[in-house]
């Protein structure tokens, strides 16, 4: 334990010289760092100055730790070059030293017996990590309202209503073009599948058939759209932009056969018209396999807000699924006020496709490479070259150094949504000692209630996602499709804080952890993440992907008062302080059209992993087009624009599902 004692005499009127006291306590664990045990000690005691104080030199005290507490206004710790300060007759001290070794004594016993061991609070860590974590702090950002959301949040609200020139289905369909689309991947991989389909149907003037669920792919799951999400409601809020049937049509009885095709990825408004609508007037019925981002990522305003209008809107779980997910919700909140949903993507197969090293030794890498070897085409790994570009999933360890960093308490009730995390709880055990309050669906609710949907990934997804969304704070230590899916729709509602790892940027301070202070290794975090935490305006209209960025359904409130109402044809409308209605007008960012574009953004993928892939299923897109016999079927369809660190490569197509979820 190491003791430093600084004082300070102050004259106080006639007669009288305050003597201030300042004893600094810390615990001296190895010779490099040192934890502050308590706040700083002040005591003030008056001392009668019969006569003149003398000057005396102060005597040198041991310098302040970096990890100590904030220092206090008005007790400086240096006195100014050269000075020198006034203590009172030495006849004085006597009293003044017996009164303050009374209460040095007091303090330190107090303190011996209610300070925790710091080698005790956090169990299960490594000594690489104790070594770093001295004294997590509890305090976080200047106001704790940061913690669960942001001010500026207020001032912004999700807006989708279609402009005047938006003309209704009605008017717009016609009567023999029909569209069937069958979607790929996860849940939330084929829900972008389904919110692009719709949007395609009007760009064709097409009705389209209720979207078909991936039942074949990695996650094999039975269930069809009826099953997991409401289809009346579906259809009938969607009537005014696109007509919608459940089933093909039929001819003289029977359903009659699709013209099979495929378009490339991100394929723009007027690639759907130049390539996929000759086909469809020709055929009449056209059906599009595969259909996971095949639309660009940058439309027309009223396109955008059509996609706002599905996603937002339209979407909504069956009724089992939402409210089993309501009850979890719930009896989060019955635990606590504020608690987290964190979706931790830390499974075998998410490790083995990324290629990442996580310290496990030849049984790690036995493991995986195993794995790894279901994908034929995976480029080689290369575990440095990854993390350095940031696309390796965060560790759950490394999930808890970020929340406490940020400020975040032990107390925090977690909310995790995850499957069956390699390792196991040995794994588990780092994040779970930062926050023991550590909860699941499995954890909160019975087996009787899980039943009906331990069969079907997808169902047992969406609960995770009703619960993930009305969380209070919503964290990933991954940017795959349901990150991007919540990231997008908790701005659209409110800015709810949404915590996106900045993982290019953390990988170094991970690796450099254990040579800094906490303050500093916090301190760091925070200027790292800004920018990823869900505030308002935090991404440039543009960048990114419009699912996680939703720029042209976020509008800002004028001078009045306004109210968004949501009506069911998905109309919003704003009541201005007067109670008169008024259009609300353009959004706050400006929106860039395919015109516009100039091709220097970078579009995500939907793996999360900040690669554009052409796969063997859009060379095959591309053939289809030529058989055709479309002139225009030569030029290049695609666009690649490829993170700067990638390259874009030819892969097999299932490597884009697993990491979507």
């Amino acid at each position: 334990m190491l003791i430093s004692i600084s004082s300070r005499w102050r004259p106080h009127g006639p007669g009288l010289v305050l003597a201030l006291v300042t004893v600094h306590l810390h615990t001296h664990r190895d010779k490099n760092v040192a934890s502050p045990l308590a706040p700083s000690l002040i005591y003030v005691a008056a001392v009668p100055a019969t006569a003149p104080p003398r000057r005396v030199h102060p005597v040198p005290r041991i310098p302040r730790l970096e990890m100590g507490q904030p220092r206090r206004r008005g007790h400086p710790h240096s006195h100014p070059r050269g000075g020198h300060q006034a203590c009172p007759r030495r006849g004085a001290l006597p009293a003044v030293a017996a009164l303050l070794l009374v209460f040095l004594a007091v303090s330190l016993l107090s303190i011996a017996i209610s300070a925790p061991r710091l080698a005790d609070r956090h169990p299960g860590l490594g000594d690489s990590s104790r070594r770093s974590l001295r004294h997590p702090s509890r305090s976080g950002w200047t106001a704790s309202d940061d913690l669960w959301g942001s001010e500026l949040a207020s001032n912004f609200y999700g807006c989708s209503n279609a402009s005047s020139k938006f003309l209704d289905s009605s008017v717009t369909t016609q009567s023999d073009r029909y569209l069937i689309i069958f979607t790929s991947g996860g849940l939330n991989q084929q829900r972008t599948g389904i919110v692009d389909a719709v949007v395609a149907a009007r760009i064709l003037d097409a009705t389209l058939v209720v979207p078909k669920l991936d039942q074949t792919s990695f996650w094999k799951d039975s269930s069809n759209f009826s099953e997991i999400f409401d289809i009346d409601w579906f259809i009938s809020f969607l009537a005014k932009d696109v007509k919608i049937i459940k089933e093909p049509p039929e001819k003289g009885g029977k359903a009659v056969r699709p013209y099979k095709m495929r378009v490339p990825r991100k394929c723009t408004p007027q690639c759907y018209l130049k390539r996929v609508l000759p086909a469809l007037m020709k055929k009449h019925v056209i059906r599009m396999t595969k259909y996971d981002y095949r639309l660009s990522n940058k439309l027309d305003t009223d396109l955008q807000k059509l996609r706002c209008r599905v996603n937002y809107h339209a979407l909504r779980f069956t009724d089992p699924i939402q409210k089993l997910g309501e009850k979890l919700v719930q009896r989060m909140r019955e635990k606590s006020k504020y608690f987290i949903a964190l979706h931790l993507r830390f499974e075998s197969d998410m490790l083995a496709f990324s290629g990442c090293y996580y310290g496990g030794g030849e049984k790690e890498r036995r493991d995986l490479g195993a794995i790894r070897k279901r994908w034929k085409t995976l480029h080689t790994s290369n575990p440095e070259k990854g993390r350095r570009q940031g696309r390796c999933p965060l560790t759950p360890e490394e999930v808890g150094l970020l929340l406490r960093a940020l400020g975040y308490g032990s107390d925090v009730h977690i909310y995790a949504a995850s499957g069956e995390i390699y390792g196991g709880e040995d794994t588990l055990a780092p994040l779970k000692a930062f926050f023991p309050n550590f909860h699941t669906k499995e954890s909160l609710a019975s087996k009787d209630e899980l039943t009906p949907f331990l069969t079907h990934s997808s169902r047992m997804a969406a609960i995770d996602f009703i619960v993930c969304d009305e969380s209070d704070a919503f964290v990933t230590n991954n940017n795959g499709n349901m990150a991007k899916i919540l990231a997008g729709r908790r701005r659209y509602f409110g800015h709810k804080r949404t915590i996106r790892p900045n993982a290019k940027q953390l990988y170094p301070l991970f690796m450099n952890r254990g040579n800094m202070s906490w303050d500093k290794f916090s301190s760091q975090m925070r200027i790292i993440q800004k920018g990823f935490m869900g505030d308002p305006m935090e991404v440039m209209p543009g960048r990114g992907e419009f699912h996680a960025n939703p720029a042209a359904c976020i509008c800002e409130k004028t001078d009045q008062i306004s109210v968004v109402k949501s009506s069911s044809g998905g109309n919003q409308e704003s009541v201005d302080s007067t109670g008169i209605k008024k259009a609300i007008g353009e959004p706050a960012y400006p929106i860039y059209t395919d015109e516009e574009a100039d091709g220097s953004d970078s579009e995500d993928d939907p793996t999360g992993t900040g690669e554009e892939m052409i796969t063997e299923d859009d060379l095959t897109a591309r053939e289809e087009m030529i058989a055709e016999d479309d002139p225009a079927a030569t030029e290049e369809l695609t666009e690649t624009e490829a993170d700067d660190d990638s390259l874009a490569r030819q892969e097999d197509s299932e490597l884009e599902e697993i990491l979507s979820d």
